[in-house]
């Protein structure tokens, strides 16, 4: 970051991705106590699982209508982040005061979900107009953030809100819904920074530029691939753990199985913000293709460790969970480098919007494949997802756009 001479940048950084984390606690405050509301409220087994894609859908359609009304560009970003960090805590804490059974559990969800399309890709629009130099590892801080926010609910659950106690999943909840009211305080704090664009006008028109600029396209492939990956792998991980234990005759202890998906997911934060430094350094397109390789194997592999002994098990989901998200943070800059100034907002949305629905396939795939094949297995699709993404991102590497990734290191 010493290359960038923006003052104010460290503090700018610093609130955004505290706030960030704060708020995206909300993501799976209700997906880490499933098991738990599962008994509570007698969910189906497709009603527990749509505790996690309702959000995955109300992010698409959160970040679709955000992009299509560009509203990360038109709206001042601190208020537009603030506003939907304080609208996702009000609709989970609702579930946790008010709601006793799967539909309207789901629906406020689905708001949430929503409200979380107002959080992250605005979040990255902000630290871009921070730094100029520096950004890769700038929002690779912003995802290590988004993956620790992410875990934080497993570790909730952990130390005390779930495990089987009657009232507690609602605690975890609304322990959620409380960091992230916070972390929207916090975003007031924060100016534009130095290299912001101005607020652009609305323009029905930008979506399709964005779409028609081809090293926009293969970024965004990149992103694909991953985001196939990731999500699925997050939601599923605590069932493959449990199936673990139990293949090998171990006790399936939800306390276990919650601390390691935590590790497993928090890890990626440092994995993100390592990453991003790197890709700095020696370019965007080479590091996302050695983490895409790195975790596609992982998917394979996974069947292989299945029923191992925790010495071997945690290293290597620790290590998976390294390098799942350690990518991530390398798609969006790659945006805010090829778009058009104006709409880099938008851009952003426009990428998350489209990955994030895929992520519904994949979550909802697994576990049939699983159905199918067992836990040991499960997973090994998945790989498909990484392997398109380096392909894209090698051929973004030979493009004459690669001139324009991390201050022309492709």
């Amino acid at each position: 970051m010493g290359s960038d001479a923006a003052p104010g940048r460290r503090r700018a950084l610093a609130l955004v991705g505290v706030a960030e984390l704060l708020a995206m606690t909300l993501w799976f405050s209700a997906s880490a106590v499933a098991p738990e509301l599962t008994a509570l409220w007698d969910l189906s087994p497709t009603e527990a699982g749509l505790l996690t894609t309702a959000v995955q859908l109300g992010f698409v359609v959160g970040a679709l209508a955000s992009a299509a009304l560009t509203l990360a560009d038109v709206l001042r970003p601190r208020v537009l982040l603030a506003a939907s960090a304080v609208l996702g805590a009000v609709a989970t804490a609702a579930i946790a005061l008010f709601v006793d059974s799967a539909a309207p559990a789901i629906a406020l969800r689905f708001l949430t979900g929503v409200a979380l399309a107002g959080v992250y890709p605005t979040g990255m629009k902000i630290l871009a107009g921070w730094f100029r130099r520096g950004r890769g590892l700038a929002i690779g801080v912003l995802v290590a953030a988004l993956t620790v926010g992410s875990a934080t609910p497993h570790l909730l659950r952990a130390v005390g809100g779930g495990a089987g106690s009657v009232g507690d999943p609602r605690l975890v909840m609304l322990g959620a819904a409380g960091l992230a009211t916070v972390g929207a305080l916090l975003m007031l704090g924060v100016r534009p920074g130095p290299y912001a664009a101005p607020a652009s006008p609305f323009d029905p028109r930008a979506v399709v530029r964005i779409a028609r600029n081809r090293g926009l396209v293969l970024a965004d492939l990149g992103y694909f691939g991953h985001m196939w990956e990731l999500y699925a792998v997050w939601t599923w991980l605590p069932v493959y753990l449990a199936a673990s234990y139990a293949a090998r005759g171990a006790p399936a202890v939800s306390t276990t199985a919650s601390l390691l998906t935590f590790g497993a997911i928090a890890v990626g934060g440092v994995g993100a913000w390592t990453f991003g430094a790197a890709a700095d350094r020696v370019g965007r397109t080479t590091v996302t293709s050695v983490s895409m390789v790195g975790s596609g194997a992982a998917c394979v592999l996974s069947g292989v460790v299945f029923g191992a002994s925790t010495v071997v098990l945690a290293p290597f989901v620790l290590a998976w969970g390294f390098l799942i998200v350690a990518d991530s943070a390398q798609f969006s800059a790659a945006v805010t480098e090829l778009a058009d100034e104006a709409y880099v907002g938008s851009a952003l949305t426009l990428q998350t919007a489209v990955g994030f629905l895929l992520t519904v396939g994949s979550i909802q795939l697994t576990p049939v494949v699983a159905a199918a094949v067992g836990w040991r297995w499960a997973f090994a699709p998945l790989a498909v997802g990484p392997l398109v993404g380096t392909l894209a991102m090698l051929v973004l590497r030979r493009s004459d756009d690669a001139s324009k990734l991390a201050s022309g290191r492709g």
